[in-house]
């Protein structure tokens, strides 16, 4: 049989900051609807509402000091130490981000140099090949970076990549915008690498689209929702029912295009990797990614979740979610040799996206 090349993980790693945020540390907010009017719910009611929605109790953000590319960085160096991998021998590092660095006393977004270009600057690498720079594809951010390395790789241009999705919602969420709750700080980091194999293995095959005609502006930047606000910062925010509507009418048949595409029936998924958006909403996705097929789902053991202690936080979910399990640091999931695992996402743009893997 002929020899093919495919990409394959060699190495994951994560960071995820120590500053735990409960759910009643909002409950002295002030919070207002987009029309700027008080939103006059006791908060005690209104946490406990998004708590059911979202299945969120606390979320993560990372030290004052840090900004979007240390966590990036972080991620990094714990990806090529749990893999040995020598950083010099890289030839891409891609970040996928959407704010660049922005400070918590100056709420600029700063993206020169590229985040990537600062990665590498802080692992040190001298190697003038080791290209590196930044993607903005909204929240499926790391895994449209995954697709676009597994190209490199494929085409001969590449054997060695690393991936990384990084974001500090934390520094863009309006802190009078009931949907702060939502976001949360943290980076992942995967580093791809060519296998030759007469067996397809590692990233089997794709699908992406972008919704824009009607659908762009459901998560956007804009000032804040309190009428007293004077300041010239924007802040991330979506309108939430539309999204979730798109969510749930477009991504199921997306992940089954993309298992189609795979040859692949559903029974031989192993886990469904979906982006921490909402934890509800994923459960949703599941059941009609189920529906699809003509299956029953059982999202406790297929679809393993981290949205419930570590929030959302955006390009940054993936590649943690994926970190944890393949550590074993995920109760009741792993990911074996031969294993078949999806991976999909959702977010601004309107994007979507998805991939199947087969683990080496």
């Amino acid at each position: 049989m002929k020899e093919n090349i495919y990409s394959v993980i060699a190495g994951t790693g994560s960071f995820i900051p120590e500053n735990v945020i409960l759910n009643s540390d909002f409950m002295q907010s002030t919070f207002y609807d987009q029309d700027k009017k008080n939103i006059d719910t006791p908060n005690e009611d209104l946490i406990s509402k998004f708590q059911k929605i979202t299945t969120i109790s606390e979320r993560r953000y990372a030290d004052d000091h840090m900004v979007t590319s240390d966590m990036a960085y972080l991620a990094a160096k714990d990806a090529l130490e749990s893999s040995g991998i020598d950083p010099e021998s890289l030839d891409l590092i891609i970040v996928a981000h959407n704010f660049g660095n922005v400070k918590k006393n100056n709420r600029k977004s700063d993206l020169v140099p590229s985040l990537a270009a600062r990665v590498k600057y802080h692992l040190g690498i001298k190697n003038p090949n080791t290209v590196a720079f930044d993607l903005i594809f909204g929240c499926p951010g790391w895994l449209q970076g995954m697709i676009q390395a597994d190209y490199q790789i494929k085409s001969g241009n590449a054997q060695r990549i690393m991936v990384i999705g990084a974001e500090m919602l934390s520094r863009v969420s309006d802190p009078h915008d009931r949907d702060s709750m939502i976001y949360s700080d943290g980076a992942g980091a995967t580093i791809l690498q060519a296998v030759r194999s007469e067996v397809p293995l590692g990233m089997i095959a794709h699908a992406v689209r972008t919704d824009a005609f009607n659908e762009a502006h459901y998560l956007e930047m804009k000032e804040s929702n309190s009428p007293d606000y004077s300041g010239s910062e924007l802040y991330l925010k979506m309108q939430g029912r539309k999204l979730y509507e798109y969510a749930l009418n477009q991504v199921p048949q997306l992940v089954k295009d993309c298992i189609t595409k795979s040859n692949l029936e559903f029974d031989q998924i192993s886990k469904v990797l979906i982006h921490q958006a909402n934890g509800k909403m994923d459960e949703a996705i599941l059941h009609r990614i189920c529906q699809l097929f003509g299956k029953k789902s059982d999202p406790s053991k297929l679809m393993p979740m981290t949205i419930d202690k570590l929030g959302n936080s955006s390009t940054a979910t993936l590649p943690t979610l994926l970190d944890l399990i393949l550590k074993n640091k995920m109760k009741d999931h792993d990911l074996n040799k031969n294993d078949y695992a999806v991976f999909a996402s959702v977010g601004a743009g309107m994007n979507i996206n998805a991939f199947t893997y087969k683990f080496a």
